[in-house]
């Protein structure tokens, strides 16, 4: 995934700035399109900073538990590929 030029916490900045002020005149104040702007708000229209660092911090856990799960299975049909052979 490309890396973006905002932090989700700056996204969230921009977003309620674009509440109060017509979402072109903010678009072209922070140099991105108005489409990302409504993209953003789909992503991110109720939240608040805190809530996007929680967000970042849960899917972190989520993907170093995906991680552990799939190594784990591995180890798992690497033992049942042992003992299923005779020696």
């Amino acid at each position: 995934m490309r890396k973006s030029r905002f932090t989700e916490e700056q996204m969230v900045k921009i977003l309620r700035e674009a509440g109060r002020l017509p979402v072109a005149e903010v678009s072209k104040k922070h140099g991105v399109s108005e489409q990302t702007i409504y993209t953003w708000r789909k992503r991110f229209g109720a939240m608040n900073s805190d809530e996007v660092k929680r967000l970042r911090q849960l899917e972190a856990e989520n993907a170093r538990l995906k991680k552990m799960l799939a190594e784990r299975d591995l180890e798992i049909d690497v033992m049942k590929e042992i003992t299923a052979k005779k020696w």
